[in-house]
């Protein structure tokens, strides 16, 4: 079951600033599929943003196993950010093996210690250094502002990330995607849902799995989930 509805970011709004616009739509569609019939057996996948705080909020309702909620994460953020990559050094997007985890939004952390093309560590390629990783890592973040911006909305890109999700679970191949998901205590984060590579087939979130990242890595993901169970809290006072 995806669940796609909510309203429209602007250009210049986050996120998690839809999260008093989108909260209480959100609400009122779980309300009507516990009125369906076989709903609390289905594997359910949020696309709805704020996506992160959509999926706890499923995850803490209790109608659904947790394993059975995913968000679509930075499924999106990450084929952007290998499109870049491949672009810059003109090579086939998927050679490109990069991935960015954490929050959908403001505080998505790229890992940048296993990205590789074509198992060449990106590090070691001629032109490489941080600040051209930073203006690589910065485009990406506001690719969704700019589509936005430029033509609407992001519809063609999310479809086919969500097609990537949903093919993993019907063809319960255990993919391994960046889908958000709620988590409880790999790299020290838990009782937040944010994005960790995640083994993803017909039982949902099959397994998540624990990076090897670095240390700058890790403490930019507890600060993602930091950032997230603010805003949680916030969802949870109104």
């Amino acid at each position: 079951m995806v669940i796609t509805a909510g309203l429209r970011r602007k250009p210049d709004e986050s996120r998690l600033d839809l999260i008093n616009r989108n909260v209480g739509l959100f609400k009122g569609i779980l309300d009507e599929l516990k009125k369906v019939k076989l709903a609390a057996g289905a594997t359910i996948l949020v696309v709805s943003n704020p996506v992160d705080i959509l999926t706890h909020m499923t995850v803490v309702d209790g109608t659904w196993e947790a394993s059975k909620v995913l968000g679509l994460g930075t499924v999106l953020d990450t084929s952007r950010f290998r499109s870049l990559l491949a672009d810059h050094f003109k090579v086939g997007a998927a050679d490109v093996k990069a991935v960015i985890l954490g929050e959908h939004g403001d505080s998505m952390v790229p890992i940048w210690s296993s990205a590789t093309i074509n198992g060449v560590p990106l590090a070691s390629l001629p032109g490489f250094s941080d600040e051209l990783a930073a203006q690589l890592f910065d485009a990406t973040k506001k690719s969704g502002a700019t589509v936005i911006a430029q033509k609407g909305g992001a519809g063609r890109a999310v479809g086919v990330s969500i097609k990537e999700v949903v093919e993993a679970i019907a063809l319960d191949n255990h993919k391994l995607l960046p889908v958000s998901t709620a988590q409880t205590g790999a790299l020290g984060i838990a009782d937040i849902s944010l994005s960790l590579p995640t083994f993803v087939g017909r039982a949902g979130a099959v397994k998540v799995l624990e990076p090897a990242v670095s240390a700058g890595e890790k403490e930019g993901l507890i600060k993602s989930a930091e950032a997230l169970k603010a805003t949680w809290a916030q969802v949870q006072a109104s």
